[in-house]
């Protein structure tokens, strides 16, 4: 049964209020109440306030005052819990703009810091891996085979080392915005091969088939060929490193559309959580971070790999079931494909 629309309708606890003010006492609100409890029963519309006036205990007059001074007040708290919410608001929005830009600071010392180790570290290394080629060429006396092994050794460590070098600068310029791109006509199917070239000894050393295909006549993409290339090699060389022996590593160069092309890297490694998928991508960051960790590495090779690609105006899909194995591929556009 629809209430009529009056203002005692809006206002809550009415009897109650009215007893605290000492205009009724509670033995007549328990008489109105049940009066009204008659009235309703036998289906007749009656309020609070009707239920009072039809007992002589107030008048009309007395109670819209009542109703009018409480709309008032609730009107009047609603108000300050508006106010005290926005100022809430407010300082929560100042606090979070504060720590973001303290986050921002952070981050931005941290790239700074990192970039300049890594440019210090780059001298040394320089001429350590310059007087290590000296050496293996038999420039500076000939070497026992001995002595040649443990040459080699200290290239490959080295070599190791300035490839970690230049992880840490390219993570710093993206840190900081600074990020170039060369872009030019690149033929994805020459990166493909080169880049399976250079993988097929880690490739063979861990026992992991290594395979690619191309498709033909494939266009050329408008992109940066020395990073796109580099992204293409960290991808390849992290399917190796997560694929145990006997498994397969497949790039693949295909035409999705006239206009894109897609690549891709899948592995029958050893997957990723799909609770943990976002993790991958964070710098500095490893899913094994125990001290007993099985695969080694930096954390830097996905962050730097996301940043390249997103830097082309592309993203990176990873498609990945624990145990079985990852995909990770990307689109470019064709060179004449509309910007």
């Amino acid at each position: 049964m629809a209430l009529p629309l009056t203002p005692e309708v809006l206002v809550p606890r009415l009897g109650e209020n009215l007893v605290q003010k000492k205009m009724i006492t509670p033995e007549e609100l328990q008489s109105a109440l049940a009066y009204q409890k008659e009235k309703q029963a036998a289906g007749e519309q009656c309020l609070l306030g009707q239920a009072l006036m039809d007992l002589n205990l107030l008048s009309r007059q007395q109670i819209d005052h009542a109703v009018t001074e409480q709309i008032i007040q609730l009107r009047n708290a609603l108000q300050d819990a508006n106010n005290f919410l926005e100022r809430r608001v407010s300082e929560r929005t100042a606090e979070l703009q504060k720590a973001l830009r303290k986050l921002s600071e952070l981050s931005q010392m941290k790239a700074n810091f990192v970039a300049n180790i890594s440019h210090e570290l780059r001298t040394p290394l320089t001429h350590i891996i310059g007087y290590l080629e000296l050496l293996n060429s038999e420039a500076l006396g000939p070497l026992n085979e001995e002595q040649q092994k443990s040459v080699k050794v200290s290239q490959r460590a080295a070599g190791r080392l300035k490839s970690l070098i230049d992880n840490l600068i390219l993570f710093s310029l993206a840190a900081k915005g600074e990020m170039t791109l060369v872009l030019v006509p690149v033929d994805l199917g020459k990166v493909a091969a080169e880049v399976i070239n250079y993988s097929r000894t880690k490739a063979n050393d861990h026992s992991v088939e290594l395979t690619f295909e191309v498709q033909a006549d494939i266009p050329a993409v408008q992109a940066d060929e020395q990073k796109i290339s580099w992204a293409i090699l960290q991808l390849v060389d992290n399917a190796i490193k997560f694929t145990q022996p006997g498994g397969r590593v497949n790039l693949a160069i295909n035409s999705e559309t006239e206009t894109m092309i897609m690549v891709s890297v899948a592995d029958t490694g050893i997957g990723i959580p799909p609770e943990r998928l976002n993790e991958i991508f964070e710098p500095f960051h490893q899913l094994d971070a125990s001290p007993s960790r099985r695969y080694g590495g930096t954390g830097l090779g996905l962050a730097l790999v996301r940043d390249i690609i997103n830097a082309h105006g592309s993203m990176i899909e990873v498609q990945s079931e624990e145990g079985k194995g990852s995909r990770f591929s990307f689109p470019l556009l064709t060179v004449s494909a509309p910007e």
